[in-house]
C-alpha cells in the first residue's frame, strides 16, 4: 500500500527500512524522503513504525529496559557500607 503518495514510499519499503535499523520517524524522513511535501502521510507511517518496532520488541514477559523502574529508597548494600 502506498503511505506517501507525494514520494511514492510504500508500507513494504517502511518496514524494509526498519528491519535495516531505523528506528524513529526523523531517520524515517531522512531515509525515505517521507513526510517531506505536503505531511498527510505521517500519522499512516508513524503507526506503521510504531508497529514495527511493536513486533520486533522484546515479549511483555521481559520488560524493556526503559520500562523498569527503581524505587529511590532502595540502595546497594555496597553504598551503605562507605
Amino acid at each position: 500500500m502506498i503511505v506517501c503518495i507525494c514520494n511514492n514510499v510504500s508500507d513494504r519499503k517502511i518496514r524494509q527500512a526498519v528491519a535495516a535499523g531505523i528506528t524513529t520517524m526523523v531517520e524515517l524522513r531522512d531515509h525515505l524522503d517521507i513526510g517531506t511535501c505536503c505531511g498527510k502521510c505521517h500519522p499512516s507511517a508513524k503507526r506503521i513504525l510504531r508497529d514495527c518496532l511493536d513486533e520486533a520488541a522484546p515479549t511483555q514477559s521481559q520488560p524493556h529496559p526503559a520500562q523498569t523502574q527503581v524505587h529511590p529508597l532502595v540502595f546497594h548494600a555496597s553504598a551503605l557500607a562507605a
